[in-house]
C-alpha cells in the first residue's frame, strides 16, 4: 500500500514543488509497495526509547501552528504497541497551548532527532489525553526514579512516520556519548605517546619477538616515513606517509595502490595492500586509511598495534590496477565502507578535470563512515550517503537512472561488487563500463580439487582442496611469479587455455575474465575438474 506519509503529507502543491526541484522521482517510490506502511518496528521502537526529548506541533483554533520542546528522563516517550506511543507530562513542564490546542485539534507532528549521526524521525499522528481514572495507562507512563510528579499523561495513534537524514543538522553529543567517543582514543594517543618517546631514546628496543621495532621495516625501494595518524572512525585510522627527507613523492593516479610491510604477531613479515586515498595532485604524502579487522588474517590489527609516528617503511612503488577512464564520459562511483579509500581519490581526480560524476557511499551508520564528512563539504550536490539503518542503497536504481554512456566504479564488499555485475547483466550494460575493486579477496565456496595441465612443460599437477594452485605449482617446481599472494597485485595471472575458473581476485577486468581469458593462480581455482594453463 502507499506510504502513509506520502498520503498525508505530500498534498498536490508539495508534490509540484517537488517537481519544480526536479526531486519527485526520488519520492515517487514512497507511493507504492508493500514495505511501506504506518507500524513502528522493533527499530523504530528502540530508537524513540532511546531520546531523552523530542519537538512537537500542534494546531490552535486560530489555524496557527504551535511548536514545543519536550524533554524528560531518556526513554520517557514509552512505545506501547506498533501504533501507540504515550508520554507522561511532568510537573515544572506545564504545557497550556498544547494540551489546550489538542481539545480541539489532535492533530499532532513530532519529531525525534539522533544528534550525533544527523538523522531524525518524523511522525504524524492523533493525540488523546489519558483520563484521570485511568490508573492502568497511568501507571505504564510513569517513570521510575525521576524527581518529577506526572501531572497528566497522552496517548498518541501514530498515523504515518518517515526518516530522513539531513545533511546539515548540527552533531549534538551528551557529556556521556564524549566520554565515551573519546575513551579509547585518549588510550591510543598515550600509546603513540609512549612510542615516539621510545623511538626517540637512544638506546636499543627488542619487541617481545627480539626485534627492533625501530629499524625500518621492508624490502622495497620506496622509503617512507610516517609522519601523522589519525583517527577517522572507531575502527579506520589513516596514515599519512612522506619521503624521509621531505622529497616530493612518485607522482600517482586515482585507484592506485601501495604494499606495505606489516610485521604480524607470530613475527612473520608480510605485505599487505591499501589504496592511497588522498588528493593524487599532492605529491608530498600519501595517505592510506585502514579498517581494524578482528576477524581477518590479522594484518590490519598489527599494523594498527605497531605503526607509530616516525617509523619508515621501505614500501615498493605504488600500482594501479583500478585507474579511471580519460574521455569525457561521466562516472557513477559506489563505495561500501572502507570501499571509499581508492573513490575518495577517483572523486577528487574527476573534479580536478571537470568530469561529470555522482558518488554512492554506503556504511553500517554514519559514524562509521570514513571522510563522510570531508565529502560532503567536498561534494554536497554528488554524494549520496547511506546507512543500513535508515536509508539502503539501492543499486538497481543509481545504474538504470544514470547517464546511458556512464562509467561505473564500485569498490567494497563482495556483496556490494556481486550485486552491481549481477545489475549490471540485467540492465545490459557493456561489461566494460563496470570496473570493480574488492578489499579483501572473494570467497569461493566447496573448493574442490583438480589437476592442473601445464601446455609448454607437459605436467601434470593434482591440487587438493586445501592447496591454492599457485602453491601447488610452486611446490612442484614451477618457477611462477608471485608477489601479495591476496588477489590483489597481478603478478601472478596465467592465461587460461581450457577449462572455468572460478575467480576470487580483485584485481582483473571482466574482459581480461572473460575474453583474455586470465586468472590469478593465488587466490582462483578450477570450478571443474581441471584446467590448462599457458605454462
Amino acid at each position: 500500500m502507499p506510504h502513509k506519509y506520502a498520503q498525508i503529507a505530500f498534498t498536490d502543491s508539495v508534490r509540484q514543488v517537488q517537481i519544480e526541484q526536479n526531486s519527485r522521482s526520488g519520492y515517487a517510490k514512497m507511493d507504492q509497495g508493500e514495505d511501506y506502511n504506518h507500524l513502528l518496528s522493533q527499530h523504530e521502537a528502540d530508537f524513540i526509547q532511546e531520546r531523552d526529548s523530542f519537538y512537537m506541533a500542534s494546531v490552535s483554533e486560530t489555524n496557527w501552528p504551535y511548536l514545543q520542546h519536550r524533554g524528560g528522563p531518556k526513554g520517557f516517550m514509552r512505545v506501547l504497541d506498533a501504533s501507540t506511543l504515550g508520554f507522561a507530562d511532568f510537573s515544572g513542564n506545564r504545557q497550556y497551548v498544547s494540551t489546550g490546542n489538542f481539545q480541539t485539534n489532535d492533530r499532532i507532528a513530532l519529531f525525534f532527532m539522533d544528534y550525533p549521526n544527523k538523522r531524525r524521525l518524523k511522525l504524524m499522528g492523533r493525540v488523546e489525553l489519558v483520563p484521570n481514572q485511568d490508573w492502568e495507562t497511568l501507571a505504564k507512563l510513569e517513570v521510575d526514579h525521576y524527581r518529577a510528579n506526572v501531572e497528566r499523561a497522552f496517548l498518541i495513534h501514530v498515523e504515518a512516520f518517515d526518516w530522513n537524514c539531513p545533511q546539515h543538522i548540527t552533531p549534538r553529543f551528551t557529556e556521556q556519548e564524549l566520554e565515551r567517543l573519546i575513551a579509547p582514543l585518549a588510550s591510543e594517543n598515550e600509546r603513540l605517546k609512549q612510542q615516539v618517546k621510545r623511538a626517540q631514546t637512544p638506546i636499543q628496543h627488542l619487541d617481545e619477538n627480539g626485534l627492533d621495532d625501530r629499524k625500518a621495516m621492508g624490502d622495497g625501494e620506496l622509503p617512507l616515513v610516517i609522519s601523522g595518524i589519525r583517527q577517522l572512525t572507531p575502527r579506520v585510522r589513516a596514515y599519512e606517509l612522506r619521503d624521509p627527507g621531505g622529497k616530493a613523492l612518485p607522482a600517482v593516479n586515482a585507484g592506485s595502490h601501495l604494499r606495505v610491510p606489516v610485521r604480524l604477531k607470530s613475527g612473520e613479515l608480510v605485505e599487505r595492500h591499501y589504496s592511497i586515498c588522498s588528493n593524487p595532485r599532492r605529491r608530498d604524502i600519501y595517505e592510506i586509511a585502514v579498517l581494524k579487522d578482528e576477524n581477518g588474517q590479522g594484518g590490519s590489527v598489527a599494523l594498527h598495534e605497531t605503526y607509530h609516528l616516525g617509523m619508515q617503511l621501505n614500501c615498493h612503488p605504488a600500482e594501479n590496477h583500478f585507474s579511471l577512464h580519460q574521455d569525457r564520459r561521466p562516472a557513477v562511483l559506489l563505495a561500501g565502507g572502507i570501499g571509499i579509500t581508492p573513490i575518495k581519490a577517483m572523486a577528487q581526480a574527476l573534479e580536478a578535470r571537470g568530469s561529470r560524476f555522482n558518488l554512492h557511499y554506503a556504511g553500517r551508520g554514519k559514524m562509521e563512515m570514513a571522510f563522510r564528512d570531508r565529502l560532503e563539504r567536498a561534494f554536497p550536490s554528488e554524494i549520496s550517503l547511506y546507512d543500513s539503518q535508515t536509508r539502503k542503497l539501492d543499486v538497481r536504481h543509481v545504474m538504470a537512472s544514470a547517464d546511458p554512456d556512464s562509467v561505473f566504479y564500485v569498490c567494497g564488499p563482495q556483496s556490494l561488487i556481486d550485486t552491481v555485475l549481477d545489475e549490471g547483466r540485467q540492465l545490459s550494460i557493456d561489461a566494460d563500463r563496470i570496473r570493480y575493486e574488492r578489499f579483501s579477496a572473494a570467497k569461493i565456496d566447496n573448493s574442490n580439487a583438480f589437476t592442473v595441465h601445464l601446455a609448454n612443460s607437459g605436467k601434470q599437477i593434482h591440487v587438493d582442496k586445501q592447496t591454492s594452485l599457485l602453491d601447488a605449482l610452486l611446490e612442484n617446481g614451477i618457477d611462477h611469479p608471485f608477489s601479495c599472494k591476496t588477489g590483489d597485485c597481478k603478478t601472478c595471472a596465467v592465461k587460461v587455455l581450457d577449462g572455468e575458473v572460478d575467480h576470487a581476485d580483485n584485481c582483473l577486468s571482466e574482459t581480461e575474465r572473460t575474453v583474455e581469458r586470465v586468472m590469478c593462480p593465488c587466490v582462483s581455482r578450477a570450478k571443474g575438474s581441471s584446467l590448462k594453463l599457458n605454462l
